[in-house]
C-alpha cells in the first residue's frame, strides 16, 4: 500500500468493519462520504478505507472469516447542511433511516442523522454546534 497523508488527531484511531456484502458497503460509504467531504483513502483485494475506517470482506486477510456485527459509528459534519446530505446520500445508498436530521439532547447544539448501513451499522453524522478548532486536523506525512 502506498501512502500517503493521514490527518489523525481525534479520539479513535481506526474503526474496522467486517461485511457481507462488500460492494454493497462500497456503494454506502462512497455516498455518505462524498456528502461529508471525506476523500476515499485507498482499496485493496478484499477491502477499502476512509479516514479512520477501514472496511473489508468476511474472505479478507484481516476478518479472519468473522464479521462485526452491529456498531454505532458517529461521523463529524461541518455544519447542519453536511448533516442533512449526509442523510440524504445515505438513504439514496439503500440505507434505512434511524433518525432523521435534528437536535439532540446530548448537549446544546447537537444536530445529527442516524441510518442503517447495509450490514445493519448504526451510521451517524453529527454537527456539535459553533465552535473553534485549533487546527482541521493533525496531519501525518509517511
Amino acid at each position: 500500500m502506498e501512502t500517503m497523508e493521514l490527518h489523525r488527531g481525534r479520539l479513535i484511531d481506526h474503526v474496522q468493519l467486517v461485511v457481507r456484502d462488500l460492494p454493497a458497503s462500497q456503494a454506502f460509504y462512497k455516498a455518505v462520504f462524498e456528502a461529508l467531504e471525506v476523500p476515499l483513502g485507498g482499496t485493496g483485494d478484499g477491502w477499502f478505507w476512509y479516514d479512520e475506517l477501514f472496511v473489508s470482506s468476511v474472505d479478507s486477510e484481516a476478518a479472519m472469516g468473522v464479521t462485526t456485527g452491529r456498531h454505532h459509528l458517529a461521523f463529524q459534519a461541518r455544519d447542519k447542511k453536511m448533516v442533512e446530505a449526509f442523510y440524504q446520500a445515505a438513504l439514496a445508498a439503500g440505507a434505512r433511516d434511524n433518525g432523521g436530521p435534528g437536535e439532540r439532547p446530548y448537549h446544546p447544539g447537537y444536530y445529527a442523522a442516524f441510518v442503517i448501513d447495509p450490514d445493519g451499522n448504526n451510521i451517524e453524522a453529527v454537527y456539535h454546534g459553533e465552535a473553534r478548532r485549533s487546527a482541521p486536523s493533525v496531519v501525518i506525512t509517511f
